[in-house]
């Protein structure tokens, strides 16, 4: 049987409804898409640049929703729905990060995705003993972690190093672990054939004593040279860094005082006032360039040097030599003492 015309009608009327949702729901859909589109790619409400840390761990809905709430994005709900329609959940990486004013949807998650974040640098002096190392990096609020034991002495490179926020203590100690021992053995490889050291040990040792002698880079290769001559001499070396370092080890270089002669009267392993040979050990972490200078001192007979008032040292070759340039530095101090705060040249 035919069905009545006020049913047929009724279907007509439900399907018209239907298509009409269907309808207005594309257009809606399609509407939201070009808009979520235009609103990715458009500049951000950020008026200036800006870090901001996204930790490990995090969902996505918690890092579009930290991004909306720091003012860097307009929507997190377009983040968010851009992150799943490129199916980049799982390739957002933790980090700090740093974002320009203005910065665009699109260009953040660029960055998330890509792990650009921020560079810190961190400076290790030369000279510095390992205590004096660990104490630095537990001093620095961007790493992480803990520092389960002071490192041997001289087995680290002092160097500027690039971390990220949240770096471990201990991976960054052995970055300069790995550095030092690269650093020793191109050094060795290359070290003069005549050089009278046993091992690369000794060269350390020996390349921390420099190191703690002078801070003038051209006098290194002579500092050196001193030295190696007075070992194949069979002389005593007579470094003044020694004493303190047998004195306090690894504070050594926190105490500001004079050496005294009963300091070098004192015997201990590494006071070289008393024993004619190298310490049993660094007294310090040397640098690169210490270590170079070292294992090729430069072509001299000079054993001798002092404080010549400039920052410097004057160099000599013969004993009564030497006593001149040590009466010209007592004179420097004597006249710095009656004159405090002016420079003697």
């Amino acid at each position: 049987k035919r069905r009545p015309r006020s049913a047929r009608h009724s279907l007509v009327v439900g399907l018209n409804f239907v298509l009409l949702i269907v309808l207005f729901a594309a257009v809606g859909g399609i509407g939201a898409l070009i808009y979520g589109r235009q609103a990715f790619y458009a500049p951000g409400p950020l008026e200036e640049s800006v870090r901001i840390d996204i930790a490990r761990g995090s969902s996505t809905q918690a890092i579009a929703q930290a991004l909306e709430e720091t003012g860097i994005i307009s929507s997190q709900h377009v983040f968010f729905g851009a992150v799943l329609a490129q199916s980049a959940q799982r390739s957002i990486k933790a980090g700090e990060y740093e974002l320009p004013a203005h910065v665009s949807m699109a260009e953040v998650l660029d960055k998330l995705v890509s792990g650009e974040v921020v560079q810190h640098q961190v400076t290790i002096a030369e000279g510095l003993t390992s205590a004096q190392v660990v104490q630095v990096l537990n001093d620095m609020t961007n790493l992480s972690g803990t520092i389960a034991s002071i490192p041997p002495e001289g087995s680290l490179l002092p160097e500027t190093y690039s971390i990220t926020r949240g770096t471990q203590r201990s991976q960054l100690l052995q970055r300069m672990r790995d550095a030092r021992d690269r650093a020793v053995a191109e050094a060795w490889e290359n070290r003069d054939p005549d050089l009278p050291l046993s091992s690369p040990e000794e060269l350390v040792t020996l390349a921390s004593i420099v190191e703690k002698e002078t801070g003038v880079a051209p006098e290194r290769e002579r500092v050196a040279a001193v030295f190696v001559n007075r070992l194949n001499r069979k002389m005593k070396l007579q470094s003044d860094p020694t004493i303190l370092y047998g004195l306090y080890g690894g504070a050594a270089w926190q105490q500001q005082r004079t050496i005294f002669r009963s300091d070098l009267d004192r015997p201990n392993p590494y006071n070289t006032y008393q024993i004619a040979a190298l310490p049993p050990g660094p007294i310090a972490n040397p640098g690169l360039a210490a270590l170079r200078a070292t294992a090729n001192p430069a072509d001299t007979n000079e054993l001798y040097f002092v404080a010549d008032g400039t920052g410097g040292h004057a160099f000599s070759t013969t004993y009564e030599e030497h006593q001149r340039n040590v009466a010209n530095w007592r004179e420097i101090e004597r006249q710095r003492s009656q004159n405090p705060g002016q420079t003697t040249q």
